[in-house]
C-alpha cells in the first residue's frame, strides 16, 4: 500500500514472551491505536532480556541512529529487578549516560508517600532514564516510561502499558489512517489467487490479502482490500466480487 504516513516498529522485550509464560497483548494494543491515527506499522520485533540484542533491535529501527523507521515503541523491561535492562540498553543504543532523573524520583515519591508506601532501593531503580531524555508519566504507575530520539519506551505490564500510549498519544505525529473492506467466501484460498492477484496487480497502490478461516465445520477465506482512498478501495473491492462472483 503506497503511503506518505510516517512508519513505525515495535519492540517487545523479555524472556516471559519467549517462553510463552505470558501471552502479549501489547503490541496488539498499540497497532490499533497506530493504524486510527495514520502511522503504518511496518514491524514487530521480541527480543529477550539481554541488554545487547535490545541494543542491536534499537539501532536497527530507530532512524535517528541509522535505522528502518520514524518511530519506535517499546515494551517491557523498565521494572525494578535485575533482568530490567531496557533501559540501560537504550542509554548504550544512543552513546548516553544513565543516572536517576531527579523530577522522575520526586513524582515516585510523591506518588508512593500519598499511598502511605515506603519505596525500596530496588524501586528506585526505575527512577534511573538515560540522560537526556523526556519522562513519559501516566495515570496507573508511579514510575515513568521515557522517550528519545525517535524511540518511545514504555512499561510492560498492560494497564500501565496502555496508560503511556494515552499520554504520548497526543504529541504522535498523524496521517491518513487506512480505510479497509472485506468480503467473506467460502472457498479456499488457492481457489481466489488467481483472481487476487490480478486485482492487486491494477491496484498496486493497495493492499489485497486472504485469510483463511474455519468456522462451524465450513471453510472459508475472507479478502481484505486496505489503502488510502475510500474510492480506490471500493472500486478495488468490486472488481474483486465480480471476478469470483459474489
Amino acid at each position: 500500500m503506497q503511503s506518505d504516513n510516517k512508519t513505525a516498529a515495535i519492540l517487545v522485550i523479555g524472556d516471559e514472551i519467549l517462553s510463552g509464560r505470558t501471552r502479549e497483548g501489547n503490541a496488539h494494543h498499540l497497532s490499533g491505536v497506530l493504524s486510527a491515527v495514520g502511522i503504518d506499522l511496518k514491524e514487530i520485533r521480541v527480543v529477550a532480556d539481554e541488554q545487547d540484542l535490545i541494543v542491536e533491535a534499537i539501532r536497527a529501527l530507530d532512524s535517528t541512529l541509522g535505522g528502518r523507521y520514524d518511530l519506535l515503541f517499546t515494551s517491557g523491561g523498565i521494572g525494578p529487578t535485575h533482568d530490567d535492562v531496557t533501559a540501560d540498553a537504550v542509554a548504550q543504543a544512543f552513546g548516553v549516560g544513565i543516572g536517576m532523573n531527579e523530577d522522575a524520583l520526586a513524582d515516585m515519591r510523591a506518588r508512593w508517600e500519598a499511598r502511605g508506601v515506603t519505596p525500596t532501593e530496588n524501586a528506585l531503580r526505575m527512577a534511573r532514564i538515560p540522560l537526556g531524555a523526556e519522562l513519559i508519566r501516566n495515570k496507573v504507575s508511579a514510575a515513568p516510561g521515557f522517550h528519545i530520539g525517535n524511540t518511545y519506551v514504555m512499561a510492560g505490564v498492560p494497564e500501565v502499558f496502555r496508560a503511556m500510549v494515552e499520554a504520548i498519544l497526543p504529541d504522535l505525529p498523524t496521517g491518513r489512517p487506512p480505510i479497509s473492506e472485506s468480503v467473506d467466501v467460502h472457498r479456499g484460498e488457492s481457489l481466489v489467487a488467481d483472481d487476487l492477484k490480478a486485482v492487486a496487480e491494477a491496484y498496486s497502490d493497495l493492499s489485497l490479502g486472504s485469510y483463511p478461516w474455519h468456522r462451524d465445520g465450513v471453510y472459508g477465506t475472507a479478502l481484505v482490500v486496505r489503502g488510502l482512498d475510500p474510492a480506490r478501495v471500493s472500486a478495488a473491492m468490486s472488481d474483486l466480487k465480480r471476478r469470483i462472483g459474489v
